[in-house]
């Protein structure tokens, strides 16, 4: 993937960072462009406008939906949480603290903290898993499914 950054916002391919260059010269874009720039669908970025972690769009003479740099700034803060998985509630509550620059970051650790946990937690479920499959498709040599170990062993209730 082509990764090009723009000041403080990483875009996804050289058509984004046109598009956000040419926004960068108006007041304003366009749900559209927002989307392009930062590769977050419009029915997304509407979501986070309807649930409060997107402030409410300006709306031109037409009606229509108009981002500035702040908005396509806090959608990308936004899409690289979702991108490591933190639930909707922590991203409001990281957004929130950003507002006292002079705060302790030990909220923000906490997150990440509680993040990485759940990470390491699935991690190890899915290696369970990954073993539970391994063994369970080499435990069958025959030939026939009236023979077949695997559907054997999956009647049996785990011991």
């Amino acid at each position: 993937m082509n990764s090009i950054m723009k000041g403080s916002i990483k875009t996804d391919s050289k058509a984004s960072l046109k598009v956000y260059i040419k926004a960068s010269m108006k007041a304003y874009i366009k749900i559209g462009q927002l989307a392009k720039v930062t590769n977050v669908a419009s029915k997304t970025i509407r979501y986070y406008e309807e649930i409060g972690l997107l402030p409410e769009a300006h709306r031109n003479d037409n009606g229509y939906r108009e981002y500035g740099n702040n908005d396509v700034e806090r959608l990308v803060f936004i899409r690289r949480c979702r991108e490591l998985q933190i639930p909707l509630e922590q991203i409001k509550t990281l957004i929130a603290v950003q507002l006292d620059q002079k705060s302790s970051c030990k909220e923000v650790d906490a997150l990440i903290e509680q993040q990485l946990a759940k990470v390491r937690k699935t991690i190890a479920e899915l290696t369970m898993l990954e073993q539970t499959l391994h063994t369970l498709a080499t435990s069958c040599p025959n030939d026939k499914v009236g023979d077949c170990q695997i559907l054997k062993n999956l009647q049996q209730e785990n011991e």
